[in-house]
């Protein structure tokens, strides 16, 4: 097992349950204001910035791809974009618990099975690895069963955009409701957020021949050369999540609200939220370079697995499990299996 490559997803996870704090500190902007900045800024100014300080050839690499290779992988990032949306619709549904549940554990699994039934020889530890990303998902079902035990506990059914911490793959939408809809066309659209949120690690596995071209074209370290990788992917997630940023701009005419007063702090921690986004997805890509091949079957379920457990640790600390003893009990079950399933998923890459 390549020590530095573990310890570079643990890094990442870190980032990636952390950012959603930033997404409570909103007001008093509109969600697509602050949304915008936030997008841009985690998806095209810090991946280019830090891509060109490492690889300064970034863009002769990316213009020298074969444009088949730069459209799918920009492909499954705008798809990802889409993912994000159909979250803050099943929300409304469905409630965030049990909507979050479905979207990470499939996400999960999803982003880790299509990557490696991708790969053109299957790896003879196939078994450790669907072993780990089967237990993975029941550590992630476990959570959410805490999750909607809480919410019945707290008789709280008032959620919003700003509750949720720690959710790398999905664009929350501008409003999340007491659920009050079909459960039954909640988990539909649910099921197609999780699936079309793992297209973030497709999309970058996907790049692979830009790493590949910048490695042995231009001598660029294969850890550096992930990024070059991203910046590709996140060019089609941006169009996705800025363009809709745009259109709700447009929808309620909310221009005006860039220049609300007292929005300092929000424009803050818009910028820094969207530092750790990609912090966290820029430090997980270099390592998954480390790992070879399994670096994005391994990686990525290692490292919503970790994130998961860091954004309850978070939640936690501000209190949303108080008085909620019996489900917090459950959810600490969940981080247990969640644990284990990342040693095995581990294992499998010694």
């Amino acid at each position: 097992m390549d020590f530095l490559a573990i310890t570079l997803i643990v890094f990442a996870s870190f980032f990636q349950g952390t950012f959603g704090l930033g997404m409570k500190h909103i007001a008093p902007l509109k969600w697509e204001n602050w949304w915008l900045v936030h997008s841009f800024v985690a998806m095209i100014a810090f991946p280019i910035v830090w891509s060109l300080i490492v690889v300064p050839e970034t863009f002769e690499i990316i213009a020298g791809t074969d444009p088949s290779v730069l459209t799918m992988a920009m492909l499954y990032g705008f798809l990802w974009g889409i993912g994000g949306i159909l979250f803050g619709i099943s929300v409304e549904y469905t409630g965030i618990s049990i909507t979050y549940g479905i979207v990470m554990g499939l996400a999960a699994s999803v982003g880790s099975l299509i990557p490696l039934f991708q790969m053109e020889k299957l790896p003879d530890n196939i078994g450790a690895v669907l072993a780990g990303v089967a237990l993975l998902l029941v550590g992630v079902g476990i959570t959410a069963v805490a999750g909607v035990k809480r919410d019945s506990v707290q008789n709280n059914t008032q959620e919003d955009t700003e509750e949720e911490d720690g959710d790398v793959l999905v664009a929350v939408a501008p409003k999340i409701q007491t659920p009050k809809k079909s459960i039954k066309a909640g988990v539909i659209i649910a099921t197609a957020c999780g699936v079309l949120s793992a297209f973030l690690n497709v999309g970058f596995s996907n790049a692979a021949p830009v790493a590949a071209s910048a490695v042995a074209n231009f001598g660029a370290d294969p850890k550096d050369a992930s990024l070059v990788a991203w910046v590709v992917v996140l060019l089609g997630a941006f169009v996705m999540n800025g363009g809709y940023a745009v259109f709700k701009l447009v929808q309620n005419n909310s221009w005006s609200s860039f220049q609300v007063a007292n929005s300092g702090n929000a424009y803050k921690w818009s910028v820094l939220a969207g530092l750790f986004w990609f912090a966290a997805l820029g430090v997980y890509g270099q390592g998954a370079a480390l790992m070879g091949n399994l670096g994005p079957v391994i990686g990525w379920p290692i490292l919503l697995g970790l994130a998961l457990i860091i954004s309850n640790v978070w939640g936690y600390r501000s209190g949303e499990w108080k008085g909620a003893k019996g489900p917090f009990n459950i959810l600490l079950g969940g981080l247990a299996v969640l644990i284990v399933a990342v040693c095995i998923l581990g294992y499998a890459n010694y």
